[in-house]
């Protein structure tokens, strides 16, 4: 995705506010030429000592997500006493689920409240969910766990934005660089460890270590973290400035426009269904997003079972192939961020393009991993089925994980382009659609390879990924012209 813009850009208070920050004497504002309350005017260090902390937080988050993936049918047998695909497999994606419902109050709330507030509420509500989930008892508590700590989940949304909070626009790349790997090297580093951990001491020990992972972030967070979102902060001056200088008619830009908080929140819960419900541009490249992240899923919950019966490798060496999904995502984000850039330039100055900016430009890498998933995927099941060498099966993960960032990544960047100052509502819409579609599509994997084989049960996988393939092309083909019917999409060439 666009790594200069947060997700969530200035909400619409902000923008219809600065002409009045520059006129009105009653308007508290920010010193224009320095002023140590302003985030963008923070010493350098600290900012980077937040980012650190932010990129912390997603590290522990990936870690507690994929970690029980490599034991997750020993997990459900021990619990229940007797063996269940269907729960293994629910154990791990109902984590997306979770992930899908708490970004519609995340986003509103921080941007009413602040980001202070709300990720030390998250924070606080993650760190119940993994305790509640290391004392489980029963398979259905733990699942509900699962999900509980998923909806806790704030970085995804608020990651982005805290970044676009402390760094001007042209400095913010290499911040969000630093965000977007920790997800990685907790993704890799998770289920080895793990697998180690659950091999010698127990399954509830890595979820143990999980929760010392969050409640040391928590800490730090609330130690540590300042609020980062001017607008909370302006206000609180405001207040402060009445008390000391008796003046009731000060007051922030944003205090102006007379909307109650409930009235904000439920117009940004509201919005992404809206541009979703108006956009069959973002309909279709939503469905595709959705399908292509699934596969994440379905080799998460079916890597285990293989490796484990087919390949008879212990819990420790089944943790430590996962490094090889993580490693083919690195290549797949260093090409991304190596030529996406270059490729959208390129095709802007063709001799028939007319100068606009077109969002379609950022679509070809996406049109390559969309028809490199599926015979990465074939080659994944024939593999298993065949019995080739481990060292087949898991280049083929490697591929996957490589044609799902490249399918993935620039698709974003096209969202962000396409629309503009309504691309967090966008975005979200992007979100909640991958995240149910991870977790239901992988349900259909255990019974597709039960009946068919691994070797054919992929294979039906892999047409479904043909059948969504030819999306980014379409898209790439017609959306100027599609996205002419959205109100949302219709001026967003003017709007940049």
């Amino acid at each position: 995705m666009d790594e200069t813009q947060p997700l969530l850009p200035p909400s619409e208070d902000v923008v219809a506010a600065q002409h009045e920050l520059e006129t009105d004497p009653a308007i508290v504002r920010f010193d224009p030429k320095g002023d140590a309350e302003n985030p963008l005017d923070w010493p350098v260090a600290y900012k980077w000592g937040i980012v650190g902390l932010l990129a912390f937080m997603a590290f522990t988050v990936t870690f507690t997500c994929i970690s029980v993936v490599p034991v997750a049918s020993h997990i459900v047998a021990d619990l229940s006493g007797h063996p269940s695909k269907s729960a293994s497999v629910l154990l791990v994606t109902i984590w997306e689920l979770g992930e899908a419902a708490g970004p519609l109050l995340i986003a509103p709330l921080s941007e009413v409240y602040g980001r202070y507030p709300v990720f030390n509420a998250a924070n606080m509500l993650f760190v119940v969910g993994v305790a509640l989930a290391a004392l489980s008892p029963s398979t259905g508590l733990l699942i509900f766990a699962r999900f509980l700590t998923g909806t806790a989940v704030a970085g995804n949304v608020l990651n982005p934005a805290v970044v676009g909070d402390l760094f001007p626009t042209e400095s913010r790349g290499s911040a969000m660089s630093l965000v977007m790997l920790a997800p990685l090297i907790g993704g890799a580093v998770g289920p080895a460890i793990a697998g180690a951990i659950a091999q010698s001491t127990g399954w509830r020990q890595i979820l143990w270590m999980s929760m010392i992972l969050a409640v040391v972030c928590e800490v730090c967070f609330l130690t540590l973290f300042r609020e980062t979102y001017q607008i909370p902060i302006l206000r609180r001056r405001a207040a402060r400035l009445r008390e000391e200088m008796q003046d009731e008619a000060l007051k922030t830009a944003f205090d102006t426009k007379g909307k109650r908080a409930e009235s904000v929140i439920w117009t940004s819960i509201a919005r992404p269904a809206r541009v979703l419900h108006s956009s069959f541009v973002l309909q279709i490249m939503s469905l595709y997003g959705a399908v292509i992240f699934s596969f994440f899923y379905i080799m998460s919950t079916t890597l285990p079972e293989i490796l484990q019966n087919e390949y008879h490798m212990p819990p420790a060496l089944i943790g430590s192939s996962f490094l090889t999904f993580s490693i083919g995502s690195i290549v797949g984000i260093v090409v991304c961020n190596t030529a996406i850039d270059r490729i959208y330039t390129r095709l802007q100055h063709r001799p028939s393009s007319d100068g606009t900016p077109q969002p379609e430009n950022r679509l070809p890498l996406v049109i390559v991993g969309a028809f490199a998933l599926p015979l990465s995927v074939t080659l994944y099941g024939w593999s298993a089925q065949a019995h080739w060498p481990v060292t087949i099966l898991l280049l083929s993960i490697a591929l996957m994980g490589f044609s799902v960032i490249l399918a993935i990544v620039p698709m974003m960047a096209y969202v962000v382009d396409a629309f503009s100052l309504y691309s967090a509502s966008a975005l979200t819409a992007v979100l909640i659609s991958r995240c149910l579609m991870g977790t239901f599509l992988p349900l259909a994997a255990a019974p597709l390879n039960t009946r068919l084989g691994y070797g054919f049960g992929f294979m039906v996988l892999a047409a479904i990924c043909v059948a969504v393939a030819p999306i980014p092309v379409v898209v790439m083909r017609y959306g100027r012209r599609w996205r002419q019917a959205s109100e949302y999409t219709r001026d967003s060439e003017e709007r940049k």
